[in-house]
C-alpha cells in the first residue's frame, strides 16, 4: 500500500505546478506559494495530521515482527522484510518522512517564537519530540542539535540518542510551562488546533503522557535522578496524563486524499480500493482464541471481532483466518485474501471520516500501571491496568470486559510478574493504534516470551532486528557523520535503551 506523506515545503512545490485543491492546501493562490504564508496557524493542522497519519500507518514492518499482521495470500514473499536482512533502502520513507514533519514543526516553532505566538512554540516542542523519539528509537544516534541549521551545517553531525532523550524532557518541560501561560485564545487558534481545540490543558496532559513514555522506554538504563527530575516536573504541572484518546481530525471526508488514513490505507480508498496485502498473523489470532486456541468458544477475547474483520469468504468454517508471518504457500493453497481476516475491523476502521489517534488513553493508562508497579509515580498499578482495558474495549466497542477482566490469565493480582502482565495485556490492546509501541516492549523487554520469528526460508539464523539501518541517501550526501557511527548490523547493533 502506498504512503505518501509530503512535508510542507514539498507540497509547496507540488501545488505550485497544478491546481487540484484538497483540505490541506496552505497558499492563497496555489500557483503563488511565499514564506510569509506559511504561518504557524498554517502549518499546526497539517503537522498534526501527518503525524497521527505516520504513527497510524506507517509502523507496517513493526506490526508484521512483532505478531500483529502478516501478508495474505495473494502476494508472493517480501524477502528483505521476512529474511530480517535489513539494506541501507529498507523502509528509508522513516527518516525522510519524520524529518520533513520535523522541519515543518522546526519552522513552527522559530516563527512562532519570532511573533509572540507561545502556544504554537509549545505545540512545536511538544510535537517535535515526538518526532525525534520516534526517530531515536529506530535509528539510536540521530541529527538533533544542528538539524535544521541548513546555511551552516548542510551535513548535521548526529547526536547520541541518550542526549536527545534528555534534552527531549527538557523541551518538553518547556513546553508545558508555555503552555500554562496562555490564555484567551483567538477563535483562529482553536480552529487550527485540530487536536484539542485550543484546549491548553489537554495539551498539558499529552506532554506529561509523553514523558511517561520516554521514561518507560528506557526503563532499563533510565538513572534514578532522571525519574526524580522528571517525575518531579509532572507532578510540579499538576495537569495528570491523558484520560481521553488525543485524536486528530482535520476535516476527514469521503473525498481522494481526504480520508481518515488507517481507514484509507488498511480498509479501502476513496475509489474503492481494498487493502488486501494486510492479514491477521495467526499467532495473534490464537492469542485471541484463549486459552484453547479455539475459536467462538467462551474463553475468546471479545475484542477479536472488533480489531479483525470476518474473512469475506471464509473456507471450512474459518471465519476468522490469518497467515504465518514468512512463509510461503504453494500455489495450491486455497486461503488468499478473500478467506483470511484483514487488520481493519469495525473497532479499528469505524468509518471513513473518524478522527485518527495520535496517542490513546489506553496506552496512556498502561503506561501509568508500568510506572505505578515500578514504584516511579504514586497510585494504584491494579486499578490503572484494568482501566487500561476497559479503555481498549471501549474505544473498539467490544463487550463483556467485566467478565474478561475476571479471567485468570487477565487477573492482575494472580499474575506473578506485574511488570510482564502490564506490558502483555498492552501488547493485545494497541494493535492497530500503535503498532510500534509493540516493538519498543519487545526489544526493551521481551514481551511477548513467545513470539515466532519469520518462517521464510532466507531468514537463516537472523533475529527479528534490534533498529533500522540508515538509508543509503545519508552515505551518499553525509558520508562521514554517517560513517562516524560505526558498522551498523541491525543483530546487533541497539538502541541505547535496549539492555
Amino acid at each position: 500500500m502506498k504512503k505518501i506523506i509530503y512535508s510542507l515545503f514539498t507540497l509547496s512545490l507540488v501545488i505550485a505546478t497544478g491546481c487540484k485543491k484538497e483540505f490541506f492546501d496552505i497558499n492563497q493562490s496555489p500557483n503563488s506559494p511565499t514564506n510569509e504564508s506559511v504561518t504557524p496557524q498554517v502549518i499546526l493542522p497539517r503537522t498534526l495530521h501527518v503525524t497521527a497519519a505516520r504513527i497510524g500507518t506507517s509502523f507496517d514492518y513493526a506490526a508484521f515482527w512483532t505478531g500483529y499482521w502478516s501478508r495474505s495470500g495473494s502476494y508472493g514473499q517480501s524477502i528483505e522484510i521476512e529474511s530480517y536482512a535489513l539494506t541501507t533502502g529498507f523502509q528509508t520513507g522513516q527518516w525522510s518522512g519524520w524529518y520533513d514533519i520535523l522541519n515543518d514543526e522546526n519552522t513552527m516553532e522559530v516563527k512562532a517564537r519570532a511573533a509572540g505566538l507561545p502556544f504554537y512554540e509549545a505545540a512545536a516542542k511538544t510535537l517535535k519530540a515526538m518526532g525525534f523519539m520516534y526517530l531515536v528509537d529506530q535509528y539510536n544516534n540521530v541529527p538533533y542539535t544542528k538539524a535544521f541549521d541548513i546555511v551552516n551545517n548542510l551535513l548535521p553531525t548526529y547526536d547520541k540518542g541518550e542526549d536527545i532523550y534528555a534534552d527531549l524532557f527538557v523541551q518538553l518541560d518547556a513546553a508545558g510551562k508555555l503552555f500554562a501561560g496562555v490564555s484567551n485564545l483567538d477563535n483562529a487558534t482553536r480552529a487550527s488546533d485540530v487536536l484539542f481545540g485550543g484546549d491548553t490543558g489537554r495539551w498539558r496532559k499529552l506532554i506529561n503522557t509523553l514523558r511517561l513514555k520516554l521514561l518507560l522506554h528506557e526503563s532499563q538504563v533510565v538513572s534514578a535522578a532522571t525519574i526524580s527530575t522528571v517525575v518531579g516536573q509532572i507532578n510540579a504541572d499538576g495537569s495528570g496524563y491523558l484520560t481521553q484518546d488525543a485524536l486528530v481530525n482535520p476535516g476527514y471526508a469521503v473525498v481522494d486524499g481526504q480520508q481518515n488514513p488507517y481507514y484509507n490505507t488498511y480498509k479501502s480508498t476513496a475509489l474503492g480500493v481494498i487493502d488486501s496485502y494486510n492479514r491477521a498473523n495467526n499467532y495473534i489470532l490464537f492469542k485471541y482464541f484463549g486459552p484453547d486456541g479455539v475459536y467462538n468458544t467462551a474463553d475468546d477475547d471479545p475484542r477479536l471481532k472488533y480489531v479483525f474483520s470476518a474473512a469475506a469468504t471464509p473456507i471450512s468454517g474459518n471465519v476468522y483466518r490469518g497467515t504465518n508471518f514468512g512463509e510461503v504457500l504453494p500455489n495450491n493453497d486455497p486461503y488468499r485474501a478473500a478467506n483470511q481476516s484483514d487488520v481493519a475491523g469495525p473497532g479499528l476502521a469505524k468509518s471513513a471520516i473518524q478522527a485518527q489517534p495520535l496517542l490513546t488513553n489506553t496506552e496512556s493508562l498502561f503506561m501509568q500501571a508500568e510506572a505505578q508497579q515500578r514504584g516511579w509515580i504514586s497510585g494504584a498499578a491494579q486499578t490503572s491496568y484494568e482501566n487500561a482495558i476497559r479503555a481498549s474495549f471501549t474505544y473498539l466497542g467490544a463487550p463483556n470486559v467485566t467478565t474478561y477482566l475476571a479471567r485468570n490469565d487477565v487477573s492482575f493480582a494472580a499474575a506473578s510478574d506485574k511488570i510482564r502482565q502490564i506490558v502483555y495485556q498492552k501488547y493485545l490492546s494497541l494493535i492497530g493504534l500503535d503498532n510500534f509501541e509493540a516493538y519498543v516492549d519487545y526489544r526493551r523487554l521481551g514481551v511477548p516470551t513467545d513470539l515466532p520469528l519469520s518462517l521464510n526460508a532466507n531468514r537463516i539464523n537472523n533475529v527479528i532486528p534490534l533498529r533500522l539501518p540508515y538509508p543509503q541517501s545519508e552515505y551518499n550526501y553525509n558520508p562521514q557523520n554517517v560513517a562516524g557511527q560505526g558498522t551498523i548490523n541491525t543483530q546487533t547493533s541497539t538502541i541505547f535503551w535496549d539492555k
